[in-house]
């Protein structure tokens, strides 16, 4: 049993047995390793594609997990080889898997055979795909030596500078970081004082004509005062147009009626008009009834 409490046998030495692992015998992985002393781990491992078993013959699909035997086995250049030897939870048999560092793959080793899920494109319809420029020809020093040569001219006379650049404006704005913070701060602090009185400017004229409060005000400037300047006279010459389209018309008479009539003089025009006032007043006083004999005589 593993000690994970914390209680601590009385005949425990720390300088002797240095943890409670080594004073009861055990590992710190537990069953993990029990066959430590062979260079196996025991590991939980999860199969990385379809198999059949080579014992029993049956399908095992990919991200089966089991308990396998973990071990190194070789090693490509630093990187090393690891061995997963696994016991099919079928049967009785067991097979083998290795890591292939080298096409960065795993390959069944023994005891099973891998399902071949590459894709043809010929036996799918398709056309392979084949190498249609060859190999190269064998390289020309010269033409190396060139684009060496070009390299380094342009490292001497376009990165060089641009970097000595990069720097120096990098110097310039990192030499005295809290005198450039501090300027940034006071113009931040004086953009929102700006803009704390706009928006109470703005809540204050919404306020005052009882406009909505998501309604966005446009800033007081010339343009605006102009533009709404051409909004008003336009609106106005359409108000006056309204209105005066209402208005009843007075009939004015036609040219050829003026034209017929003669011209008078004033002096002809007022005896015209006192004629035609005295022939209007005998025609009124010859209709009117004559009075009743009977009350002239009371």
């Amino acid at each position: 049993m593993q000690g994970f409490n914390k209680y601590y046998p009385p005949d425990y030495d720390p300088d002797k047995h240095q943890s409670l692992n080594a004073y009861r015998g055990k590992h710190a992985l537990g069953d993990r390793a029990r066959k430590l002393d062979k260079g196996i781990l025991i590991t939980r491992f999860e199969l990385p594609f379809n198999i059949w078993c080579g014992t029993c013959n049956n399908h095992i699909g990919m991200g089966v997990r089991y308990n396998a035997e973990k071990k190194k086995v070789g090693a490509y250049y630093s990187t090393p080889i690891y061995s997963f030897r696994c016991k099919c939870h079928l049967c009785d048999g067991w097979f083998e898997i290795q890591t292939d560092p080298k096409n960065t793959r795993y390959v069944v080793v023994s005891g099973a055979r891998q399902k071949d899920e590459d894709w043809d494109p010929q036996e799918n319809g398709g056309f392979a795909i084949h190498d249609t420029e060859g190999k190269a020809g064998p390289a020309d020093p010269l033409a190396a030596l060139e684009k060496t040569t070009e390299a380094q001219n342009h490292v001497t006379k376009v990165q060089i500078p641009r970097m000595e650049a990069l720097q120096g404006v990098s110097d310039h704005y990192n030499n005295d970081p809290y005198t450039l913070s501090s300027m940034v701060r006071k113009r931040f602090r004086a953009e929102k004082k700006i803009e704390a009185q706009k928006r109470a400017d703005d809540d204050t004229i919404k306020g005052k004509y009882g406009l909505p409060e998501e309604l966005q005000l446009v800033e007081d400037d010339a343009e605006a005062k102009h533009q709404a300047r051409d909004e008003w006279a336009r609106a106005r010459m359409d108000y006056e147009a309204e209105r005066n389209s209402k208005r009843p018309r007075l009939s004015i008479p036609s040219s050829s009626t003026s034209q017929s009539r003669p011209k008078l003089d004033p002096v002809s025009s007022l005896k015209a008009r006192i004629l035609d006032n005295t022939r209007r007043s005998s025609t009124l006083a010859s209709k009117r009834k004559p009075p009743d004999r009977r009350v002239l005589l009371k």
